[in-house]
This record gives C-alpha cells, structure tokens and sequence, in this order.
C-alpha cells in the first residue's frame, strides 16, 4: 500500500473515530469558575481563594514522621498532622494545584498539569508561609513535575513504592476547590486502573490506583497516604458525580512518581518507550469499514512511517490484538503496556489485517519529544 493511501485511510479511520468520542471529553487544564469537569475529569488547579486559610500546622525541618512507631497505624488525626506539612498548595496565574515535599531543601513533586505554561509558582505551606517557585522540570507523558520552592528545611515524606492492597485504608491531603490543607479518608478501591476514553487526550491516565477518598479540582498533585503515614501516590484525577459516579479518584503510584521525578533531576527529561502510532477504539463503525467481523483490539489510526511501528510494517487501518501475548482490548491498555517498556525493548504483536493474521516485531526507540503519537 502506497503512503497516499494510508494517509486516505489514516483520514477515513480519524474521522470515523471522532464520530464515536464523547462529546464530554478529558480536560487536564485550569479551572476558570466553578468547576464543572468533564467525564472523565482531571483534579485540575482550581481558581484561587483571595486569601490564604492556611493552618498553624508546623512545617518543621527534620523528616516528616510517616511511619512513626510513636503514632499507631490508622490514627487518623495524627496521620493529618503528622503529614500535613509536607504537602503545599502550588498557585498559578491559572489556578491552583497541590504539591508533596520531595527533599528538604525544596523540591516539590506535583502533576505537570498543576504548572503547565508556567515558569515560577507561589508554594504556600501548611504553617501559612508562601514562597516563590521555578518549575524545575516536567514531564508531560506522565503529568509529573519538580518545583523548587525558595525553602529549606522541610519534612520529606516516606514514599511507598510498593503497591497498596485493595481495602487499604487511604487519605487524601491537598487544596481541594482552594479549600487549603484539606483531608479526606477512604479505601485503596483498584490498581492498576485506566481511564476509558483517555488516550485520545492524555497519555497520563492509565495503570493508576484507584480510591473512594473524595479528590476535586485543586487536589491535583497532592498526596495520598496509607494508615502508616506513607506517600502511595500523587492524586492525578477524579470522575464527577453528574457522570453517575460515586467517590471515583485515581492517583498516579508513588514507584512511578519516583522513578521520573529521579529522571527529571538527573537529566531533566524522563524516558518513555515510544511506538509510533495513534491507536483508537475498535468501534462497530470502524469494524465494518475494515471488514472486520467480531473480535476486539486497538485500531491503528495513524502511523508515523519513519517510526518502530511504521518501519516495522504496521500500518493504518491494522488492529493490534495482542502485545507479548498481553491482551489489546483499548487504546488506554496498549498504553499502560507501553509504560512497563523501556526505549530499545524489541516488542511482538499480534496484528489483524483483514483477513490476515500476522506476527510483527517492533522496535521501541526514545519517545520524540514533540511527538503526540504513541
């Protein structure tokens, strides 16, 4: 097949894609007024307050007492306390968001959508302090960024980079609505879980935990911690209740916040294994116009030709079905799966092609880093 024909076909496959997206869509943007998100919806920086309600909670300069033998596991008063200076509220131009000391002399981890167009915040304290910030760096693929707040001394939390279980007790702390240093309480609901209908927006919202303590715009970036005071994850999103849900927030796992924020400091940019393709959902629509009968796996809407997938042979209009005998059965898994490899990985896929069947190797390379496809 020429290159004119897959980009006809890359046209037809885009269009017909686009006629079965909900109308809602995914936003990971500020919030101007009174937050009416989207299904699903980003706990996204919420309009600041006129003043600061920050509390008198001390923001001493020893570590944070996550963990602490003292504190029995599951008090959650003192859980709050113990916690509640080592996460800040980040102000923008925009907004607001929420953020979690990384290391004593300042650095704060948050989502990069908390600071996106943004080159220096205010970082505001529990104790009510605020000070200056420069963002540091970020990282888009997994809505993670540093800022380096002009304060030393803080409480670095213990962050847990083994996975919760589910039924674990779990609170979440950040600036919800701009309401400063706000608790809510919960369980560790699911792991590994992915936005449906994401991926056409946002390559951040797959392989998260998933719990009912209630995150709101202006969560975003704050932590959620288990009953022994340990950071299991930054809070990344929320879907509404005017989508039929009740209590659904996702936070980004603490392991992989700590494995890109490591990056970010080293080098600035953080690695991601990159495909080279749009993929899309299997829609009834798009089944027919491919002649494809029954079955389940990702559309191939768009493929770059001079990336892995392209060189490889994958082309536009071809539905991945399997990746390392992985089930394909969204676009949002085929991510998640991308996630667990690194650049330079070799990866098979099973891949239907109209009536064919056939086994394609793929050579993962270094994500582009202006690249919007997969």
């Amino acid at each position: 097949m020429s290159q004119a024909s897959d980009r006809q076909r890359s046209r037809r496959l885009q269009a017909a894609a686009a006629a079965g997206v909900l109308t809602a869509g995914l936003a990971l943007g500020g919030c101007t007024g009174t937050p009416s998100p989207p299904v699903p919806s980003s706990s996204s920086p919420s309009p600041a307050p006129s003043s600061s309600a920050g509390s008198s909670a001390p923001a001493s300069g020893t570590q944070a007492p996550g963990g602490d033998a003292g504190t029995a596991a599951g008090n959650l008063p003192q859980l709050v306390e113990n916690l509640s200076p080592s996460v800040v509220t980040i102000f923008t131009q925009s907004g607001l968001g929420s953020g979690v000391v990384y290391s004593a002399d300042g650095l704060i981890l948050t989502n990069e959508h908390v600071i996106r167009g943004a080159t220096t915040v205010e970082v505001g304290f529990a104790d009510g302090q605020r000070v200056e910030g420069t963002v540091k760096a970020s990282d888009a693929v997994t809505d993670l960024a540093l800022v380096q707040a002009k304060r030393t001394g803080l409480p670095k939390p213990t962050y847990q980079t083994n996975l919760p279980k589910v039924g674990e007790g779990a609170l979440v702390l950040g600036s919800p609505l701009g309401f400063e240093n706000t608790a809510t309480a919960g369980i560790i609901s699911g792991l590994h879980r992915s936005i449906p209908g994401s991926a056409s927006n946002s390559l951040s919202l797959v392989d998260l935990i998933q719990t009912d303590a209630p995150i709101s715009p202006g969560n975003s970036g704050g932590a959620v911690i288990n009953m022994r005071g340990e950071v299991i994850g930054i809070s990344e999103a929320y879907i509404p209740p005017s989508a039929g849900a009740v209590s659904l927030g996702f936070a980004i796992p603490a392991a992989t916040a700590v494995d890109v924020a490591e990056e970010l400091l080293a080098s600035g940019t953080a690695k991601h294994a990159y495909l080279g393709l749009t993929p899309g959902e299997l829609t009834a629509q798009i089944a027919d116009q491919l002649g494809i009968q029954g079955g389940s796996g990702v559309v191939v809407l768009a493929a770059d030709t001079d990336g892995p997938a392209g060189r490889a042979g994958i082309r536009p209009g071809d539905v991945l079905q399997s990746m390392e005998g992985v089930e394909l059965t969204t676009p949002e898994k085929l991510l998640a799966e991308l996630r667990k490899r690194n650049p330079g990985d070799t990866v098979g896929f099973k891949v239907k092609r109209g009536d064919q069947s056939l086994d394609i190797k793929v050579d993962l390379t270094d994500r582009p880093a202006t690249n919007t496809t997969r």
